[in-house]
C-alpha cells in the first residue's frame, strides 16, 4: 500500500474545533428536539452503530479525539452513513473485512480522515437550509456538493452521490442527516488507488494492457460494459492486447459479427468468484460461462491447474486474482474461442484416450463430423480409465464402437433424460442405427454398463457426458438385461431354464450362430398376466418369441405377414394394431390381439419389438 496521507495532529484538530465552535451561527442553532448530543444520538440509533464503532476505532490513535470533539458545543452538521454504507465501503477496500482491520495508527488516522469529511463545523444546517449546487467545506478540508433534485443528495469525489435517507435529527450541538453511502475525499482516493476496488469494467478501462478488451466490449453488445459493472460477483478471464491481436489475425473487430463477438466475450465471464487458490485446490473441472451454447444452455469451460491455470487448453493465466469490487479478474494470454465438441474433448486430458482413438491412423471422420456446426450431437465420452479397462471381448470394429457413443441430431441434457431408447451413429446395416438404452433410476446409466460421471459439458454444437465405461456394441441380450421392463424375461431365459443357454444363443453376432434375430420381448406386465410354467413348457414358449436369421424391422412388416419362430410355429402380424397397439400379433396357439407396443430396438445382432402379452405356441403339434 502507498504511504498514507499525513493527518492533522490532535492538537490542531482540537484547536480548530474550539475556534469554530465559538463562532456565531448566522442562522442560529435550532432548538434541540432531544437532550442528546451528536455522539449520543448516534449511539442511540441502531443503524448508526458502525459509525459509532468507526469513531471509537479512529480514536484508538493518539492523534485523534473525535468522540470528545463531536460531543463538544458545536454547532455541527454531520452526514451519518448507515451500517450498510460502511459494509459497502469495506467491500470496496482490498483486504478490509471489518472495522477491526483499521488496526494501526496509520490506518486509524485514515479512518479519522474519512469521518471528518462528513462533518461541517460552525452550522447546524437542516435540509431546508441546503440548496441545489451548494458547496460545503468539511472539517477534513475537502468539499461536498449538494443536489436537491428528486431528494437531497451529497456529492463527494466519487461518481456516486449519497442520498439523505433520514433528515434533520436535531441534537443539543447540531443536526444529523443519515445517508446511504460513506463519503470519500479526493485526497483519499489518490492515496488509496491501489486498494480501492472498482467494478470489473472500470478496472479493465484503467489497465493499459487491456485496451483491446475494452474496445471489444464496446464493439459487442452495448450492455456488456454496464453488465460487468453490476453486482456480480463475476470471474472474468481478461485477454491481453497481444492475445486479441493473435485472435484477430489481422482482421478488425468490426469484421466479427456483433453476436459472435458478444458470445466470445461472454465465454470469458463466469458467475461467482473463482480465485486461483480455489481452482488449484480442485485441480481441474468445468464451470459455466455466460456464453450460450447448444439449446441455449450456458457454455462449459474447462480449467486445469497442472503447470499453471489454463482454460479450455488454450489460454493460460498470466496474472491471477486481480480483485474488483464485483468479482475477480485473471489476465490470460489467449482469447478463448467458442468450443465445439472436438475442442472440449481435446482440452480435457482425461479424455486423451478417446481423442487418440477418434484420430488413430490420421482418421478425420469423427473430428469432421463432431466439428459440424450445422448439426447437434450428444456424445457419451469414455474417460481414460474406461478405455484402460475395455478389452473389446467381441473384437468389434473400434470405429463402430466409437460411433455407438454419439447421438446425432439432438443435444440431450441430463435434466431432459428419461428411461428410453435413442439411436446412435453406429449401424447394424445401412440406415439401421443401433439403439442405446438410457436409464435414470439411479443416476444416468447407458445399456446397463456405463454411468455418466460428468454431465452436461456444453459446446456450440452439442453436449458431452463423460462416462465411466466404454459402451460396446449391444446384442439383444444387452438390452434385455439393461431394461428393467424385461427383468422377468431375463429370469425366464436364465434361472428358470438352466438346461438351455439362451444367453449364448442370443449373443451370437457376425453370423457366428443363428443371428441375426428378431425378438418379440414380453414385458414384466405381460408375464404377470399368465402363470409361468415349469422349464419344460417354458422353453418352447421362449423360443416362440424368436425369429432366427432375420432382422425384421417395423418397416419390413406388412399386414398378415407370417414368420417362423425358433420353436417351429409361425406367428402372424397384422397392421395396423387395435387400440394403442402399433401392430397385433397372433401366436401359434391362435391367441390374437397381442399388442406390439414399441418397435425397432436395434442391436448389433438383431432387433427387439416389445409385446404386451406372452406368445403361446401350438401345443398340439
Amino acid at each position: 500500500m502507498k504511504a498514507l496521507i499525513n493527518f492533522k495532529t490532535a492538537t490542531l484538530l482540537l484547536f480548530f474545533l474550539t475556534l469554530t465552535s465559538c463562532s456565531d451561527d448566522d442562522n442560529g442553532t435550532p432548538p434541540p428536539s432531544n437532550q442528546n448530543n451528536i455522539v449520543e444520538t448516534a449511539q442511540a440509533t441502531a443503524d448508526l452503530s458502525s459509525l459509532v464503532s468507526a469513531l471509537q476505532k479512529a480514536d484508538e490513535s493518539a492523534s485523534n479525539d473525535l468522540i470528545s470533539a463531536l460531543s463538544g458545543p458545536g454547532p455541527f452538521t454531520v452526514f451519518a452513513p448507515t451500517n450498510a454504507a460502511f459494509a459497502d465501503l469495506l467491500a470496496q477496500l482490498d483486504g478490509f473485512d471489518s472495522l477491526d482491520d483499521f488496526n494501526t495508527q496509520e490506518l486509524q488516522n485514515l479512518l479519522a480522515t474519512i469521518l471528518t469529511y462528513h462533518v461541517i463545523v460552525g452550522t447546524a444546517a437542516q435540509s431546508t437550509d441546503l440548496s441545489n449546487g451548494q458547496t460545503l467545506t468539511t472539517l477534513q478540508g475537502g468539499t461536498l456538493t449538494v443536489s436537491t433534485t428528486g431528494g437531497v443528495f451529497i456529492g463527494d469525489a466519487t461518481d456516486t452521490d449519497a442520498e439523505v435517507t433520514t433528515a434533520n435529527l436535531v441534537t443539543t450541538n447540531g443536526v444529523v442527516h443519515i445517508i446511504d453511502k460513506v463519503l470519500l475525499p479526493q485526497t483519499l482516493l489518490d492515496e488509496l488507488a491501489d486498494i480501492i476496488l472498482v467494478p470489473i469494467t472500470d478496472l479493465a478501462i484503467g489497465n493499459e494492457n487491456l485496451e483491446n478488451l475494452v474496445a471489444a466490449l464496446v464493439a459487442a453488445d452495448g450492455d456488456l460494459p454496464n453488465a460487468l459493472r453490476g453486482d456480480g460477483p463475476f470471474t472474468v478471464l481478461a485477454p491481453t492486447d497481444t492475445a486479441f491481436e493473435t485472435f484477430l489475425g489481422g482482421a478488425a473487430l468490426e469484421d466479427i459479427p456483433v453476436e459472435t463477438l458478444t458470445q466470445v466475450l461472454l465465454n470469458h465471464v463466469i458467475e461467482g468468484e473463482l480465485f486461483s487458490s480455489y481452482l488449484q485446490s480442485l485441480g481441474s473441472g468445468y464451470y459455466k460461462t455466460l456464453a450460450r451454447g447448444a439449446q441455449d444452455e450456458n457454455m462449459s469451460i474447462f480449467f486445469n491447474t497442472e503447470g499453471g491455470v489454463t482454460f479450455n487448453g488454450v489460454s493460460t493465466v498470466e496474472i491471477a486474482d486481480v480483485k474488483a469490487l464485483n468479482g475477480v479478474v485473471h489476465i490470460v494470454d489467449a482469447v478463448i474461442d467458442l468450443p465445439n465438441i472436438v475442442d472440449h474433448a481435446v482440452a480435457n486430458p482425461n479424455l486423451s484416450s478417446l481423442v487418440a482413438a477418434l484420430t488413430a491412423g490420421a482418421n478425420t471422420t469423427f473430428t469432421d463430423l463432431l466439428s459440424d456446426e450445422m448439426e447437434e450431437f450428444t456424445v457419451f465420452a469414455p474417460v481414460n480409465s474406461a478405455f484402460d479397462a475395455f478389452t473389446n471381448p467381441n473384437s468389434n470394429d473400434i470405429n463402430a464402437i466409437l460411433s455407438n457413443h454419439v447421438v446425432v441430431g439432438t443435444a440431450a441434457f441430463s435434466s431432459g433424460l428419461s428411461n428410453t431408447y435413442v439411436n446412435t451413429a453406429a449401424e447394424f446395416a445401412a440406415d439401421e442405427n443401433l439403439s442405446l438404452y438410457i436409464n435414470v433410476d439411479d443416476g444416468v446409466t447407458l445399456n446397463g454398463v456405463s454411468n455418466v460421471a460428468e454431465a452436461d459439458i456444453v459446446a456450440t454444437n452439442g453436449v458431452i457426458h463423460a462416462v465411466d465405461a466404454v459402451i460396446d456394441l449391444p446384442t439383444v441380450v444387452t438390452f434385455a438385461v439393461a431394461d428393467p421392463n424385461f427383468s422377468t424375461l431375463v429370469q425366464a431365459l436364465t434361472e428358470l431354464t438352466p438346461s438351455v443357454d439362451f444367453v449364448s444363443v442370443l449373443s451370437a453376432q457376425g453370423g457366428s450362430g443363428s443371428d441375426p434375430f428378431t425378438v418379440f420381448a414380453p414385458t414384466n406386465a405381460a408375464f404377470a398376466a399368465i402363470t409361468v410354467p415349469g422349464e419344460a413348457d417354458l422353453i418352447p414358449i421362449l423360443q416362440h418369441h424368436v425369429v432366427a436369421g432375420a432382422n425384421i424391422r417395423s418397416g419390413d412388416l406388412s399386414d398378415g405377414i407370417m414368420a417362423p419362430t425358433l420353436e417351429g410355429d409361425n406367428i402372424t402380424i397384422n397392421l395396423s394394431g387395435t387400440g394403442d397397439n402399433i401392430a397385433d400379433v397372433t401366436d401359434g396357439a391362435g391367441n390374437s390381439g397381442i399388442g406390439i407396443d414399441a418397435v425397432d430396438v436395434q442391436a448389433i445382432n438383431g432387433v427387439i419389438h416389445v409385446l404386451d402379452g406372452v406368445l403361446i405356441p401350438d401345443t398340439t403339434n
